[in-house]
């Protein structure tokens, strides 16, 4: 049996205003937010407006407008962190490390030398994320 997605998961309910996010970027397709769990300082997400478990169930016409919006946002993530770079990750299905069941992009700013933090936690207020999702907004302006 094909897993259904689910319309009451975390980033559905954050598209529907009924939980909050510390909002970067949002166009007619997407919506990008800091984790609230950073596995490295500025980590952001791009999500799509639209119903989409992962990567195997989203119609290929609607990805294909969807990754400028990914690739807008790690730019920016990239100038406004001012990191040396950045990593994109994209987890599909549980046993593929997805823990949130709508499609979503995860991108890492890095600096040499600098660990990635492990998963998981622990948890960041939004006012320790507001810096952050200042400086990647002032790059979107840019």
């Amino acid at each position: 049996m094909t897993p259904t997605y689910d319309p009451d998961n975390i980033f559905a309910r954050i598209l529907r205003g009924e939980a909050p996010c510390t909002k970067v970027y949002e166009d007619d397709v997407s919506l990008a937010f800091l984790d609230v769990m950073p596995r490295a300082d500025g980590h952001t997400l791009v999500i799509p407006k639209f119903a989409a478990r992962n990567l195997f169930d989203i119609p290929p016409e609607a990805l294909a407008r969807l990754m400028p919006s990914v690739q807008k946002v790690a730019i920016a993530v990239r100038a406004g962190m001012k990191a040396e770079g950045v990593a994109i990750q994209q987890f599909n299905e549980e046993a593929g490390g997805q823990q949130v069941f709508h499609l979503h992009f995860h991108i890492l700013p890095r600096w040499s030398g600098v660990a990635v933090r492990p998963p998981g936690g622990p948890f960041q207020s939004a006012d320790r994320l507001r810096p952050w999702a200042d400086n990647i907004i002032a790059a979107l302006a840019a």
